[in-house]
């Protein structure tokens, strides 16, 4: 799509339930982790039957031939992760990333959880990761830009030592699973970018990283993962830009 499209009232409330049922499915998905039983196809299939059963339909499910309803990226794997048969181990950095359609629209988020105990600084990426989502969500209000946005969640990581990963960007949604415009997590500057407007549908989702923000594609030619295999972690909401400023949609 190279065109934005204002969304309507009508339109953003099919988002706002699509968003609450991916919102429910996450917070079962994170409450079913438990460190060397969970693995990554269960977490699928339990988010695939409820996702249906609460009248949604899986986003992720074939688009661009992804096998998956849900993305589980596992430490240095910073999206975009198969739910295959691994098992989540003991101190594993998990992200979950999920997009659902209800009745013709969706929304798009994703949560990260640790398996247990872990390190202190892997706490603390996590923990940066999350912050700089609510960051980003401050800057998405009308007269401010996509490079608002971006500049500010990517001054927040780094001074917790921390940066974006390289070439990956957040985007607008709706109809359709990627609208425009994009919004990079690095490399802008404020005032630059495309100017927000009410009625924008964006899905803000730092992908944080604790080394090098170089990535690549994994051998399964799906997941993105750091090239120095230093963890990563990843939050998202899709909001709305009001008058007022950002509305989450992603919320039960």
């Amino acid at each position: 799509m190279s065109q934005i499209r204002l969304k309507t009232p009508f339109e953003v409330e099919r988002i706002r339930k699509a968003g609450r049922i991916a919102a429910r499915v996450l917070r079962a998905c994170k409450e079913a982790i438990e460190p060397n039983r969970t693995t990554a196809g269960e977490l699928n299939a339990l988010a695939e039957r409820l996702v249906l059963e609460m009248g949604g339909f899986p986003a992720f499910k074939g688009y661009r031939l992804y096998p998956g309803v849900l993305c589980v990226s596992i430490n240095e794997q910073i999206v975009h992760g198969l739910p295959d048969g691994r098992v989540i181990r003991e101190g594993d950095i998990v992200s979950l990333d999920i997009g659902v359609f209800y009745e013709g629209f969706c929304c798009d988020t994703a949560i990260t959880v640790i398996a247990g105990h872990t390190d202190y600084q892997r706490k603390r990426l996590v923990r940066y990761t999350e912050e700089a989502l609510r960051v980003g969500i401050e800057h998405a209000r009308p007269g401010n830009t996509t490079g608002d946005i971006s500049y500010a969640i990517e001054s927040y990581v780094k001074q917790g030592g921390f940066q974006p990963a390289q070439g990956l960007a957040g985007h607008g949604v709706g109809r359709f699973l990627h609208e425009m415009p994009d919004i990079p997590n690095w490399g802008m500057q404020p005032g630059k970018g495309v100017k927000l407007q009410p009625g924008m549908v964006l899905a803000i989702e730092p992908m944080i990283v604790m080394g090098s923000p170089e990535v690549e594609i994994a051998d399964d030619h799906w997941a993105i993962i750091t090239r120095d295999r230093k963890p990563a972690a990843h939050f998202e909401h899709t909001v709305l830009v009001t008058e007022n400023g950002a509305e989450i949609l992603t919320i039960e």
